[in-house]
């Protein structure tokens, strides 16, 4: 029986790209909305943090990079915070699209 508190699950989901596959698993078994919300989120944060990396040999590379990055840190403050406050257009973008990760 899964014991971990939604809170818990959300905050171990932005620990880096492993954490998120923690989280995604952990909360497979006892399903908590804002848990997904904030997978769903760092989802597509990874996403873009990708992006970033593969665009680093361009000048907009570095500002995409220390952007998803500002962005990251902001969701993993509203996490620790127990907020469901996410990036404007992105996180409702986010939750539309990563629909698989329910």
């Amino acid at each position: 029986m899964n014991n971990i508190s939604a809170h818990t699950k959300a905050i171990i989901a932005y620990c880096t790209f492993i954490g998120l596959i923690i989280a995604y698993f952990l909360n497979k078994e006892d399903k908590h909305a804002f848990t997904t919300w904030h997978i769903k989120n760092m989802f597509g944060l990874v996403i873009l943090l990708f992006a970033s990396l593969a665009l680093q040999a361009y000048p907009v590379g570095p500002y995409i990079y220390w952007t998803s990055t500002c962005l990251w840190l902001f969701c993993f403050l509203m996490a620790i915070l127990k907020q469901q406050i996410g990036l404007p257009f992105l996180s409702e973008k986010f939750q539309t699209w990563f629909r698989f990760l329910d």
